[in-house]
């Protein structure tokens, strides 16, 4: 189940409300509705806590097309859904063009549907949660530490955020690459405009450059329906290409020629059509040993790397790892049914002077399985000791997600009563 979100549901067809609703509402959602185009556009436009919008093309009072219109104007990082018919494809294009976040085609599949909605909240998400900068204080999100490579770090996103300049951000595998790349959106002048993050990693080759550039019907098997990328959704924004060193080099190209030129044209078309965005790329890759072995583009590495920040690894800013165990206790507690959790220094000790291969995602995900093992007591150094040991056996990473970790000891306990 994703995060719960709340959306406003504009739809006057009773049975699309009646099944939509439900089914939002069975993945943990809160779901509004209203009937009306122009009562929607005044309920949005007026309330900040409202995560996601769908919305229908044609309704009474005002057409789907004029709201996102006027509602992106009013809220620009508000994600909208357009549900369109068949055959308006191209008035579903010149709403993207307006800035809705994505559209859907009738009669939609409800798992698109719903994941979709879920794409669209963590988008809102990332452009509305703040990344605070040195202390948590009651922020969701932070970079947590005050050692002198992470004062360097905050340093750094000041003086380069506002500037018109792609970043490359380096680091191993969970340092927090991310977080960098929020905090660069959330500090720049492009601040109220879309925020969006690619795992390169994550979509196979011959998706991706679909998902980047968008491509027309009929452009490969499956595509029955123009689609619009996230470049163009990104205009006036910026696109954060996180592994970027893993991006094939067919892909490379034409990242390549949008950067350079600055447009760009969809997968089977002929238009050129012209983006504005800043790149924020990150990697955890030698890049340089990979433009050696021609994995990677070295004209393409000088136009992402104008300004280079370089996380460093957990294990050498170790004087930074209390601050985050108190941070992870107050930010995970509460879900978990603790809402004061408590560490015992000597946990913390031990803690401090692991070698963290994982990172700060590692630690983050032993401090929760160490509150769920705790069980709202204070953690000491033996609830510390038994997570890491069982987070060892048979090989089993700590790095992994706190439900596998409970599966784990649910097998455990299990095993205790035979």
């Amino acid at each position: 189940m994703s995060a719960s979100a709340k959306i406003l549901l504009i739809e006057d067809d009773a049975g699309i409300t009646d099944t939509l609703q439900r089914a939002l509402v069975e993945e943990g959602h809160q779901v509004a509705v209203e009937k009306r185009g122009d009562d929607g556009l005044a309920r949005a436009a007026s309330n900040d806590s409202i995560d996601v919008v769908i919305t229908d093309l044609r309704l009474p009072g005002l057409n789907g097309l004029e709201l996102v219109r006027q509602l992106h104007a009013a809220r620009p990082r508000l994600p909208i859904i357009l549900i369109t018919a068949y055959g308006t494809t191209d008035i579903a294009i010149e709403a993207t063009k307006f800035g809705a976040y994505d559209d859907l085609l009738k009669p939609f599949n409800m798992p698109d549907m719903i994941a979709l909605v879920r794409k669209a909240a963590d988008s809102n998400r990332l452009m509305s949660e703040p990344v605070i900068l040195g202390e948590p204080g009651a922020a969701r999100d932070a970079l947590v530490g005050q050692s002198a490579a992470m004062q360097a770090i905050y340093k750094e996103i000041g003086r380069v955020a506002s500037k018109p300049v792609n970043v490359l951000i380096r680091g191993e595998t969970g340092t927090g690459k991310e977080l960098i790349a929020r905090a660069l959106y959330q500090h720049s002048d492009r601040a109220n405009a879309p925020f969006i993050a690619i795992n390169c990693a994550a979509i196979p080759e011959t998706l991706l450059e679909s998902e980047l550039f968008g491509h027309e019907r009929g452009a490969f098997t499956g595509a029955d329906a123009r689609r619009i990328g996230r470049f163009e959704q990104a205009d006036h924004g910026t696109i954060f290409l996180d592994e970027i060193g893993d991006m094939t080099p067919g892909t490379q190209v034409k990242l390549m020629r949008v950067l350079q030129e600055k447009c760009l044209q969809r997968l089977g078309g002929k238009e050129t059509i012209s983006v504005d965005v800043r790149v924020v790329a990150a990697t955890h890759r030698d890049l340089e040993t990979a433009i050696q072995q021609k994995q990677f583009r070295e004209d393409l590495y000088y136009r992402l790397s104008v300004v280079v920040i370089t996380l460093p690894p957990l294990r050498n800013r170790k004087e930074d790892i209390p601050a985050l165990i108190h941070y992870f206790l107050q930010k995970h507690g509460p879900e978990l049914g603790n809402a004061n959790p408590s560490i015992h220094p000597d946990a913390i000790e031990f803690l401090a002077i692991q070698t963290w291969p994982g990172n700060v995602r590692e630690l983050e995900n032993v401090v929760r399985k160490t509150l769920l093992l705790a069980q709202n007591y204070t953690i000491n150094l033996d609830h510390a000791r038994a997570t890491l040991n069982k987070s060892a056996d048979l090989g089993y990473s700590a790095a992994r997600p706190l439900a596998e970790y409970v599966d784990y000891l649910l097998a455990a306990c299990r095993r205790d009563e035979l």
